[in-house]
């Protein structure tokens, strides 16, 4: 199969510390390139990929200072993809709704996923307009401000098996991870490591968006002698980070979408605590791979009992629901779907007559 992978230019593919999406699609790529098919992936030109590449900006919009309008470079990277639209059996966005009047005027065979917050009111009218085109949720919690939406499948995401490994014991501190922001609570986190009187060290990165909050919210509460805060880390520090911790905490308070920080836990072993919002409850199996409370009280009292929780067990969970490999069987079966619907009715397959079949039967895992 023909596919292409579209990203936001903001991160380079995969980021080089803090990045959601982009590190999604990276393994997405990389996937389905093992498995045999044609990827190309546009992205920006700092990416790493054994995909065939387009640049979309000569570095990740992120790190790139003289970037004043970022909407600028993903136009021209949708321009480079309408010319080579007839390469491709299907296009996979992930770059929001950018594309969708795109879309819409080529008849693109394309797929979206939805990777960050619904719950916007002016996300109302947008998908009311474009209600042909076809939408993935990463959570069914995220689906819930707009449930009209064209909604053809929910796909988990997954993460390489190999890529952090197992740790059988915890160490001693509690670990928060991924971005500091008023939605992320790391006040909350502080305070729980307070309470227990435990260590907790933070990885997080701090956007510009984020930094008068920071300078005023967080940064005072960085003096405690238990606290100490490390700033954004890689791929590569992330499995010692949250492999030897006691557990992870999400003291989120918005509707998270997903939450990587809670899988790439459970892939060390280290169960997470963490605020019953969004998609925690689909995430996070509650005694399994980590315990779900509703206030800071109920995580004091998690993290007396955390040590109950099997790490052998939470490091299973992750294989059975989180790999990268489930992901990318999960879209390859919606790429299947959507190219079908989009054929005309007379070059759909037939049960045993049509060559096209198969292209559209069910890749080995």
């Amino acid at each position: 199969m023909n596919i292409a992978q579209v990203a936001p230019l903001y991160e380079r593919v995969p980021p080089v510390g803090y990045g959601g999406t982009e590190r999604v699609v990276s393994w997405l790529t990389e996937d389905l390139v093992r498995m045999g098919h044609a990827v190309t992936l546009f992205a920006s030109g700092d990416s790493q990929t054994n995909a065939s590449f387009v640049s979309g900006t000569p570095t990740s919009l992120r790190r790139n200072l003289d970037c004043q309008d970022s909407l600028v470079h993903h136009l021209l990277m949708f321009e480079e993809l309408r010319k080579r639209r007839d390469d491709f059996d299907i296009v996979h966005f992930h770059t929001d709704y950018l594309h969708f009047p795109l879309c819409r005027e080529l008849q693109l065979c394309n797929i979206t996923t939805l990777h960050g917050r619904l719950d916007l009111p002016d996300l109302v009218p947008l998908h009311r307009e474009f209600t042909e085109m076809p939408v993935v949720s990463i959570s069914l919690e995220q689906r819930r401000p707009l449930p009209f939406a064209n909604w053809v499948g929910n796909v988990y995401h997954g993460l390489p098996e190999e890529s952090l490994s197992f740790h059988g014991e915890p160490g001693s501190y509690l670990a928060f991870i991924g971005r500091i922001s008023p939605e992320k609570r790391p006040d909350r986190a502080i305070a729980i490591a307070n309470a227990v009187g435990m260590k907790l060290r933070i990885a997080a990165k701090v956007d510009r968006a984020d930094q008068a909050y920071f300078e005023s919210q967080i940064r005072p509460l960085l003096d405690r002698p238990n606290v100490d805060f490390i700033g954004e880390i890689g791929d590569e520090q992330k499995a010692d980070f949250l492999g030897n911790a006691v557990a992870c905490l999400s003291p989120i308070d918005w509707p998270e979408p997903f939450g990587l920080n809670m899988i790439e836990a459970m892939a060390c072993g280290t169960p997470t605590i963490a605020f019953r919002q969004g998609s925690v409850p689909e995430i996070i199996e509650n005694g399994v791979s980590g315990l779900i409370v509703e206030s800071i009280e109920e995580a004091v009292k998690a993290v007396k009992r955390v040590k109950n929780i099997s790490r052998k067990a939470c490091r299973n969970a992750f294989l059975q629901r989180f790999t990268v490999r489930r992901m990318a069987n999960d879209y390859l079966k919606l790429y299947k779907q959507i190219i079908t619907n989009h054929l005309p009715l007379y070059e759909r397959p037939v049960a045993g007559k049509s060559e096209m079949e198969e292209l559209l039967t069910e890749d080995a895992a």
